[in-house]
């Protein structure tokens, strides 16, 4: 059978086991769910060893070790991933949800009830661990998901899935309600980016070449975020422990995410003052940080930014600062180089903390507190299945509500329209 025909049958079976999945009910998809955390456990034998498959071709291909740690299922991750289903089972359930139900004038009651989207087309890298933590989300909102990882993680990705399958029809629910592409060649990604009829949403994880291959070539509607280029602007009456604590927890504490803080704005007022101060905090941490001229005229050996620094999301321990005229021009900065991921402003002036928070247009504007706070859980959605920098139809961290739409309900006793 062809890439073609291959992932076109997967996606036909989804699409009929989505129909059956949106009725379920709250008690079945939650033991499904529990079901599989005990199949984790029962099977981290098989699990692992399918794993150690991939590992040992990374280590051939020489993958960093960086990688090669996002790729291991150590005893650890699967743990964590049998957490993660607990705590899928914990959270409410969005599907059937009934909001704003009011009395229209002719008497009808009009309300919108919470519908799942149908079938999600699930593409990411690297971590095998997604495989698990996104079929969890999807199957608790009644969705179908059909998942494709990278090719690095293969025979994880298909031993999970064969595990998560097994718990599905233990609980007598199609398997097919998720599914691993078992290919790897990206004519497969191709394959499934044309599937209109069957898929009703593709959410991309990964590097910003990935998220943008898909959007370019995507015939059905892509939630996704190139980058996160995330900001903090000091204001002029910003406490200073306040923003240090803010601006380290921002860039060291995980740099390589994307909440991680990359450009940090400074009022002109104060720079003198803080700039010397965070310098040599940043620079303890092993900070490179790359200014503007008149950051460099404060702090000796500061590399000069360039005007791609500006937009760049580092990822790294790396920041660009900039010396800021007023709130103004920070938040002209933020609307010219920001990716509308995170923003913060660090202030005690409760006026500019109001207009930074109306005017900055982004998925997450705060007000004295950390870019890394950014993150589903951090926010109360219990878990998430990737930020949206996109507004159709999530902004932001994406939960289970935002892998589900709603639908209006009417209730009448009789009205016909004039």
């Amino acid at each position: 059978m062809s890439v073609q025909k291959t992932v076109e049958s997967l996606a036909i079976a989804a699409k009929k086991a989505s129909r059956k999945l949106a009725f379920e009910s709250t008690t079945r998809k939650n033991n499904v769910l529990l079901r599989m955390a005990e199949a984790l456990m029962e099977q981290k034998e098989f699990i692992q060893a399918e794993n150690k498959k991939d590992l040992m071709a990374g280590r051939e291909k020489g993958l960093s070790a960086a990688m090669l740690d996002r790729l291991a299922l150590t005893d650890k991750v699967i743990d964590a991933m049998i957490v993660g289903l607990h705590e899928v089972v914990a959270l409410p359930d969005p599907v059937g949800e009934v909001e704003e139900m009011i009395r229209r004038p002719n008497g009808l009651m009009v309300g919108r009830m919470r519908i799942p989207l149908g079938v999600i087309g699930m593409i990411y890298e690297s971590r095998p661990n997604v495989t698990v933590d996104a079929a969890a989300l999807c199957l608790k909102a009644g969705n179908a998901v059909i998942l494709r990882g990278g090719s690095e993680a293969i025979y994880s990705n298909l031993a999970l899935a064969k595990v998560l399958q097994e718990a599905l029809a233990s609980e007598d629910i199609n398997p097919a309600a998720i599914q691993v592409i078992p290919i790897a060649d990206r004519e497969a990604v191709n394959a499934l980016l044309a599937l209109e009829e069957q898929i009703d949403l593709i959410i991309p994880r990964g590097g910003e070449g990935l998220i943008r291959f898909v959007a370019q070539n995507s015939r059905i509607p892509v939630l996704k975020h190139y980058k996160g280029v995330c900001h903090v602007f000091v204001d002029k009456v910003a406490d200073f422990d306040m923003a240090s604590s803010i601006v380290m927890n921002g860039k060291t504490q995980r740099p390589g995410v994307c909440n991680a803080l990359e450009t940090l704005l400074v009022h002109r007022d104060i720079a003198a003052a803080f700039l010397p101060q965070i310098g040599s905090r940043l620079k303890e941490a092993g900070v490179e940080i790359r200014g503007c001229s008149q950051t460099r005229e404060i702090l000796a050996d500061v590399k000069e930014a360039t005007e791609a620094d500006w937009y760049a999301e580092f990822l790294d321990l790396i920041l660009a600062v900039r010396v800021i005229d007023d709130l103004d021009a920070a938040m002209d900065h933020i609307d010219t180089y920001g990716s509308q991921h995170t923003e913060v402003i660090v202030t005690a002036d409760y006026a500019n903390a109001q207009r930074f928070i109306k005017e900055v247009d982004a998925s997450a504007v705060m007000v004295n507190a950390s870019t890394r706070f950014s993150d589903g859980g951090q926010f109360g959605l219990g878990a998430e299945i990737g930020i949206s920098t996109t507004k159709l139809h999530a902004y932001g961290p994406m939960g289970l509500k935002e892998l589900t739409a709603r639908k209006f309900i009417v209730y009448g006793d009789g009205q016909i329209r004039p």
